[in-house]
């Protein structure tokens, strides 16, 4: 063994010593690789015992899948052409798998195995056959009432119909359709709505009903006939639709139904409140007044008349209250008026609240109420102003034997956003007093030489111009309608 002392004496002395660098070198490299090697299989252990755990969690949840049907059918070719009739011989790729799975997600059908290439010339005219189908009609749904909360300010009124957006209804069908609860087109779903607010119209009880997607597996009319069980299983259906909806929209409770409800014609009663502020109304008289729309009556003077829908204004009104909601601002009063009844009319309630105004005013007599009543001594409405649309509410809808629910989770949720809603317009409110504030005290008022102008005196309805009447409306759209099909 050559010591590195010794190296000076030999012959060559640079050469060896090169010789010995490259040694140490390869040495230092190899040992290196061989660490790098077992750092590498070491990670590659630790990665196949976290893929072990992963399929063993995969399998676990494929064997407690809520299946209802599971076919299998395994075609093994006639092996012995190819392996002399021995039946181990035939490989995976000669197998063909197909199953039809039917649960809560819909269908899936996933087919493996050797498939026969098209030729060339027709390669471009077969269609691509996917690998995984899913179809939403086919998975378990139910039918469900869902009562809804709304602040109508920025809305164009409840229903989708009237091609001016956003709606109400509009936003809830969209939250459905992202959260994939909805099963079919719309017409599919026996969709009802229980009132159609107008634009600006708030509520706070709200009521729809149609089929949803359900955990609950069973054909649809097997889901009717136990409404009220295995509810604690089923799809939390505010709690999801509220992740969707906007924030001036949310859902309060959910209820099963059967396949004929409606929640326009099982409603039993439908109750408005209307909001104001009593300034110098005289609500002493506005309640004597209010006590003449209890009961049944012809409301045709006292709403939006649509002559061709609709041929009976009969309503009946069970209840017609004015009362105090313990709140002030600037030295008035908030009050409330509670109207209670089987049916509305298009704008009914706000005509009714705009008559009664004038009367708390003392523009009019209670006794007008009385004479507008009387459609043979009125057969036609005056002109007159209905009263504002955003301090109504639809407050609640009634129905037989339907109770509402609403889990732990999404009312403490719901308690949430409503308590964050009403900091927000707080703070809103709080601001709009300073700048009062500031208006108050750094602007100076001037005497102003313009002449104001005078406010329109009050023309009586009794001597108002008149809208035409139901029989006059009817004359004009057959009359109409005749001339167009003359025309044609």
């Amino acid at each position: 063994m050559v010591m590195v002392e010794d190296v000076d004496r030999l012959d060559g002395g640079p050469v060896v010593l090169e010789a010995l660098d490259s040694s140490v070198e390869a040495l230092y490299h190899g040992h290196n690789f061989v660490s790098d090697l077992s750092s590498q299989v070491k990670s590659l252990r630790i990665r196949i015992q976290e893929l072990e755990r992963e399929n063993e969690m995969l399998l676990s949840q494929i064997s407690s899948c809520r299946c209802t049907k599971v076919k299998g059918e395994e075609h093994f070719p006639n092996s012995s052409a190819n392996s002399g009739g021995t039946s181990d011989s035939t490989t995976d790729s000669e197998l063909r798998i197909t199953r039809s799975l039917h649960n809560c997600h819909g269908e899936v059908s996933i087919t493996k195995g050797k498939v026969e290439e098209p030729s060339n010339s027709l390669r471009h005219e077969l269609p691509k056959q996917p690998d995984q189908l899913v179809t939403l009609p086919n998975c378990a749904k139910r039918c469900v009432a869902l009562k809804i909360l709304y602040f109508g300010q920025r809305f164009y009124g409840f229903a989708s119909e009237a091609q001016m957006e956003p709606t109400v209804e509009s936003e809830v069908f969209k939250a459905l359709e992202r959260t994939k609860l909805l099963v079919g087109k719309r017409e599919d779903v026996h969709y009802s709505r229980c009132g159609r607010t107008d634009k600006g119209v708030s509520a706070t009880g709200q009521v729809i009903a149609l089929c949803l997607r359900s955990r609950i597996m069973g054909r649809e009319a097997d889901l009717q006939e136990g409404i009220e069980k295995e509810r604690s299983g089923e799809i939390d259906y505010v709690l999801v639709l509220n992740r969707a909806l906007p924030k001036d929209i949310r859902v309060i409770g959910w209820s099963p139904v059967s396949l004929d409800f409606s929640a326009r014609f099982s409603c039993l009663s439908r109750e408005y409140r209307y909001l104001f502020w009593r300034g110098t109304m005289d609500v002493t008289i506005m309640q004597r007044a209010a006590k003449k729309f209890t009961g049944e009556h012809d409301f045709r003077n006292f709403c939006k008349m649509d002559a061709i829908n609709v041929n009976n204004y009969r309503r009946h009104i069970t209840e017609f209250q004015i009362s105090p909601c313990n709140k002030r601002f600037a030295d008035e009063d908030l009050w409330a008026i509670t109207i209670k009844g089987s049916a509305f009319l298009w704008h009914q309630v706000r005509c009714m609240i705009s008559v009664l105004f004038m009367i708390g005013q003392g523009l009019e007599s209670p006794n007008i109420i009385d004479v507008l009543l009387d459609v043979n001594m009125t057969p036609r409405k005056p002109q007159y102003t209905m009263a504002s649309e955003l301090p109504l509410i639809l407050r609640s809808c009634e129905f037989e034997s339907i109770n509402f629910i609403c889990s732990s989770d999404a009312r403490r949720q719901l308690h949430e956003h409503l308590n964050n809603e009403q900091r927000s317009y707080l703070l809103r409110a709080a601001i709009i007093e300073e700048a009062m504030a500031i208006l108050q005290a750094s602007v100076v008022e001037e005497s102003s030489t313009e002449n104001h102008k005078k406010k329109k005196g009050h023309i009586s309805l009794n001597l108002r111009p008149t809208e035409p009447s139901y029989e006059e409306r009817r004359a004009k759209w057959a009359a109409k309608g005749a001339s167009k099909m003359s025309g044609s």
